[in-house]
């Protein structure tokens, strides 16, 4: 195995040109916003293909690369994703959830509905992988899976900015439901 992997396309800027380009992406960033409200115009397929290519350039624990992207634009599907999340939503929201937790919320007027789970054109559900079965069938177990896929999200979130497009981190819990309804192992 070898111990040097050649950087191939490394572009060495000029100091100047390095900070610029800083600057440029912090400004560009600094626009982002989570929204909560989405246009229903259709977005091209090939736009979020490219920003989950993106993502999946992403460092990970070992280069395993221990996420699965599923991108959905299925209204049935998005319809079932909304009910699903609402059913689990409204008992944290009734139950489980922290005064402290619902007062941080009120100025997001967040509640346990989610009309943008069926409002957005597209939904990308982020799966974690512990592990990956090898040609035998065996498993192979994946390191740092958490941190790893959440740099991928961060690259997918900076990707889908970078295209012009609004975009939510939304995490129900429990979210088993999702591997049900995208027909994920658990």
């Amino acid at each position: 195995m070898p111990n040097d992997i050649p950087l191939l396309g490394y572009v060495e800027y000029p100091a100047t040109e390095m900070g610029e380009r800083a600057c440029a992406f912090r400004a560009e960033m600094e626009r982002r916003r989570s929204v909560r409200h989405f246009s229903t115009r259709p977005i091209s397929r090939q736009v979020i293909e490219e920003a989950l290519r993106s993502a999946g350039t992403a460092p990970s624990g070992a280069h395993m690369q221990p996420w699965h992207f599923v991108a959905i634009s299925n209204p049935e599907i998005k319809r079932r994703i909304r009910a699903a999340a609402e059913e689990v939503e409204r008992a944290f929201y009734e139950a489980r959830a922290p005064q402290e937790w619902k007062d941080a919320l009120v100025p997001l007027s967040t509640t346990w509905r989610k009309p943008f789970l069926e409002d957005a054109p597209y939904l990308i559900a982020v799966l974690a992988q512990r592990h990956h079965l090898d040609a035998a069938g065996c498993p192979v177990k994946h390191y740092y899976v958490p941190e790893s896929v959440g740099i991928a999200v961060g690259l997918l979130i900076a990707a889908l900015h970078h295209a012009g497009l609004a975009m939510l981190t939304y995490t129900p819990s429990p979210m088993g439901f999702l591997n049900e309804i995208l027909g994920r192992p658990s």
